[in-house]
Parts: C-alpha cells; structure tokens; sequence
C-alpha cells in the first residue's frame, strides 16, 4: 500500500461515524438509508461519509433499481493491520529486552544484599 493510500485510509478511518458505518458493513451489506438510521444526520451528510471511505476503498456501492447498497472492502484494513503489526513487533521486542534488563537488575540487587 503506497503511503498515500495508507494517509486516505487512516483519515477515513479518524472520524467516529465512518468507523461506525463500517462497523455496521462488516456485519452485512445495508443501503444508504439503512446506514443513515441510527445517526442524527441528514442523508447527504451520510452520503458524504460514505464518498470518503469508497475513496480510501473501504465500501463499495452497488445499485439495484433506486436503492443503492454498500458493502465492506476489507483490503485497506488488511494492509493498514500489516502496517501497524510490524511496529507491534518492534515494541514487543524492545518491551521484551526492557524486562530481561529489568529482572537482570533485580538479580544483581538481590545478590548485592539490596532490598527493594
């Protein structure tokens, strides 16, 4: 994933009601109307939402006669998980050495006669 998708997908993904849009997709495709529902919005600012996350290729929208459905893109997510995992296990090495130092530590202050 080129950094500047990587950037369109994270600004999708900063707002609290595209992420809840996509919570409601991963569950099952639903139309814009059936998206709209639960949130105090119009259906053009809905409309909006959704053009944002269908430009970082987290939805796709289909149309069948007036009804427009959408439905979850998961690759995005893939690559933004692979993204994140590689710094995950970076810091769970560095945690790693961190507590190796830190009971090494504690060792030599117990053979030293030093209390905690």
């Amino acid at each position: 994933m080129s950094t500047d998708q990587l950037s369109t997908t994270f600004a999708a993904l900063a707002d609290p009601t595209r992420r809840a849009i996509l919570a409601r997709l991963a569950e099952r495709e639903a139309t814009v109307n059936e998206l709209a529902e639960p949130f105090d919005l119009k259906l053009p600012t809905v409309s909006k939402h959704l053009k944002v996350l269908q430009r970082a290729g987290l939805v796709k929208q289909s149309r069948q006669a007036q009804w427009r459905h959408c439905s979850l893109e998961t690759a995005p997510l893939k690559e933004v998980a692979a993204w994140v995992e590689r710094y995950c296990r970076i810091w769970e090495e560095r945690f790693g050495q961190l507590d190796a130092y830190l009971t090494d530590l504690q060792a030599k202050e117990k053979a030293d006669g030093v209390d905690e």
